[in-house]
């Protein structure tokens, strides 16, 4: 069954928005009686019967609600660096969304080639990737961050620092992460963190890992470390 997102549900009924409301009654040629089912991003589930099918506000009765529809026992948080192209970064949000990541974070590094990104856009290919895997929590998105402000705050769970220097003691995310925890994940920019950029993060708690032993694109790279916490967790 098609997934709606509708933020902010209270009381017994809601509105879908003008896109939201075209997709159900145009595209999917739903009417009055038919039954659907809403997030409000917040991880709860909502059976909803349209009670108005209008294309361009359709209403909607709530029958029912599961509260902490699907919810883990971990939270995920990746911190990556913008991409000078801005679809590989694109892509990285939309699979890692699919994957159950929980917050983005934007990171500005010493060899970042882009500090910015399109907020307004990500936050549809979030809404977007959030629906079609089913999920009911909306990831959150970050304002972008320089790379030593974050390392000095970041307090959640696990923290990692995946990189290809050979000069520094790496480990398999398999070794340092367990089931149900916690975990931060640094993701470095085209030409990598700087030597003095890891040390700060191993500085701060952070532990030194490897993805494997190919060397991955940013964005390759972000996925990988998705899926490791993600396959772990299973």
């Amino acid at each position: 069954m098609q997934l709606f997102y509708v933020p902010d549900i209270t009381g017994s009924r809601c509105e879908l928005d003008r896109n939201e409301s075209r997709h159900c009654i145009r595209s999917l040629r739903l009417t009055r009686g038919d039954k659907i089912l809403i997030t409000d991003g917040r991880g709860n589930l909502y059976e909803g019967i349209i009670d108005d099918p209008d294309p361009s506000m359709c209403r909607i009765k709530i029958a029912g609600i599961i509260p902490e529809s699907g919810k883990r026992d971990y939270r995920l948080h990746i911190a990556i660096s913008p991409l000078k192209n801005p679809e590989r970064f694109e892509w990285f949000v939309e699979k890692s969304v699919e994957l159950g990541i929980d917050e983005i974070t934007p990171l500005i590094c010493h060899n970042s080639e882009k500090t910015r990104v399109k907020a307004e856009r990500i936050e549809n290919i979030i809404i977007s990737a959030m629906k079609q895997s089913l999920h009911t929590t909306k990831p959150v998105l970050r304002e972008p961050v320089d790379f030593h402000d974050f390392i000095a705050c970041a307090t959640d769970g696990i923290r990692m620092i995946p990189h290809c220097s050979k000069e520094i003691c790496r480990c398999p995310v398999s070794s340092v992460y367990s089931k149900g925890r916690d975990a931060t994940i640094l993701i470095g920019p085209e030409g990598d963190f700087t030597p003095e950029e890891i040390s700060a993060a191993l500085d701060k708690g952070f532990i030194s890992v490897h993805l494997g032993s190919a060397r991955l694109r940013t964005e390759t790279a972000g996925i990988a470390a998705c899926h490791s916490v993600y396959f772990i967790n299973q």
